[in-house]
């Protein structure tokens, strides 16, 4: 199982929100190259970045998720960048940067035909991006709510050249309350894609339970690593995806 490593951005600086509010915003640092060395240094190979200034529709950080681009790849690390992806102009702009991957949400309830034109023009380069209250999509932000669910977008998206689908629970996101399996699960038969768990992981015991489900291809943390309740190595370790020292 993949493990995802999160940097939220906001403003230029490394945030944590509670539920996508931004009035409860946690600021956690003011240089996001510093943490993504941390990461890499951890031995993670993909981390989760999402421009919060795009999502919420008030402008972008675009020069700056460029940068971490190419500082990814000169780390050795895969970027999965989302937030404020609407259009192909931004898709393609994004991956010209070097993101090897893109999270797109919105889209899917503003343009699906759009979704799926540029899905299977870029392969294996668009996760659908569900961020779901009530098992309903959340949209701009998670300021809104769609009138899309669970089965209508599996039914949607299934067949669709995605190497996953982003699976949030928004009730527990940055809540540190345990993740949404059966969520997660759930959208994972319903595409035929891997879930990427993501929302409220914060312990060990989290990721050795998510690594069990067939369904789910990986978690993304972020809280839990910034506030030390996760340690990045053993958990990379716990879900695959790092090495294990040898015995002496």
């Amino acid at each position: 199982m993949d493990l995802l490593p999160a940097i939220d951005l906001r403003q230029g600086q490394v945030v944590r929100l509670r539920q996508g509010d931004d009035a409860r915003r946690t600021v956690y640092g003011t240089d996001p190259g510093a943490v993504l060395e941390g990461y890499a240094a951890a031995g993670a190979r993909w981390v989760h970045v999402v421009d919060l200034d795009g999502a919420f529709g008030d402008g972008s950080q675009r020069e700056l998720t460029a940068g971490l681009a190419a500082q990814a790849r000169a780390l050795g690390l895969d970027l999965e960048l989302g937030g404020g992806l609407r259009d192909r102009a931004s898709v393609l702009a994004a991956l010209e940067a070097g993101c090897s991957r893109l999270v797109v949400g919105s889209m899917l309830a503003r343009d699906f035909d759009l979704f799926v034109r540029l899905a299977d023009e870029l392969p294996g380069r668009l996760v659908p991006g569900l961020d779901l209250r009530d098992g309903r999509l959340g949209v701009d932000g998670w300021q809104r709510t769609s009138d899309l669910g669970v089965e209508v977008l599996g039914d949607r998206l299934r067949g669709l050249p995605c190497p996953a689908v982003l699976v949030t629970d928004i009730a527990r996101d940055g809540e540190l309350g345990g993740p949404n399996l059966e969520l997660a699960c759930a959208v994972g038969r319903a595409t035929g894609m891997p879930a990427l768990l993501s929302g409220g992981v914060h312990s060990l015991d989290d990721l050795r339970r998510a690594s069990e489900r067939p369904e789910i291809g990986g978690a993304v943390v972020g809280r839990a690593l910034y506030d030390g309740r996760l340690d990045l190595a053993e958990a990379l370790v716990v879900c695959g995806a790092g090495a294990v020292e040898a015995e002496p």
